[in-house]
């Protein structure tokens, strides 16, 4: 198995000093990523409640294009943002996500976790969607790809989601708010809240869903101290929840 520096893994970083856990950028970098998210929380509820899409849906298919590069270039420039912060305080990439593989065994191990979480997460997403009842948000199932340039570029959306987000999330606010807090409890519970209402554009019933499930990708993070297992199954499970999964179910039907 790969080995790591005590000072460069998911958890947060650790201070020699003390033995506690440090953050990973400054106050006034959490602050800017805080009112970027205020922000993208603010405007993802008020499309939900002035949309001009028909039939309930938050936009109409001819922006579905659009949407995935708004989507991946948004994802990117975040991340930029979240690795510039820790790049100033003398840290790397690895930082962030706790290290690569270095071999075979690493791969399959992650996957092998990846695996049944998916299944778990899955089974709460289901367990927390039938709690909370009926669904009267703005829907987004319009934006599902359809034709085959749509389904490449979706999947690479998802791609992008499973690696970015997690490092926004997971590696950066997580490690944040566990280095000013002390406490990896608020971390977990801190990130999975704003990683719920960054999904405004949903509707108040998925934010609540995707907060709880935002709470298993933290406690997976913090349980592997590295982000790996945590991308293959956000990426795979925005594949899979998002699109692939309809597209099966209509194939039963036929």
């Amino acid at each position: 198995m790969p080995t790591f520096n005590a000072k460069e893994r998911i958890g947060a970083p650790i201070s020699e000093a003390t033995g506690t856990a440090k953050p990973v950028a400054s106050p006034w970098h959490l602050a800017g990523y805080l009112l970027f998210m205020a922000y993208l929380t603010y405007a993802g509820f008020r499309a939900q409640s002035t949309s001009t899409a028909s039939a309930g849906q938050l936009v109409d298919h001819s922006g579905a294009m659009r949407s995935y590069w708004i989507s991946i270039l948004a994802n990117v420039g975040i991340t930029y943002y979240c690795w510039a912060g820790v790049h100033w305080r003398g840290g790397t990439l690895r930082t962030l996500t706790g290290g690569r593989w270095t071999s075979l065994r690493g791969v399959l191990v992650d996957v092998a976790i990846a695996i049944p979480f998916s299944l778990l997460w899955l089974g709460v997403a289901d367990a927390v969607q039938w709690m909370l009842g009926p669904d009267h948000g703005r829907s987004v199932s319009s934006l599902l790809p359809q034709s085959v340039a749509e389904i490449l570029l979706w999947i690479l959306v998802c791609v992008v989601a499973g690696f970015c987000e997690e490092i926004q999330s997971r590696g950066y606010l997580q490690q944040q708010l566990h280095g000013f807090s002390g406490s990896i409890v608020v971390a977990v519970l801190g990130q999975a809240v704003i990683f719920g209402l960054i999904h405004s554009y949903q509707g108040w019933k998925l934010v609540l869903v995707i907060a709880v499930l935002g709470v298993l990708y933290g406690a997976l993070a913090a349980w592997r101290r590295n982000l790996r297992a945590n991308m293959i199954s956000h990426a795979g499970l925005d594949i899979w929840a998002g699109w692939l999964s309809a597209v099966l179910k209509r194939q039963g039907a036929n």
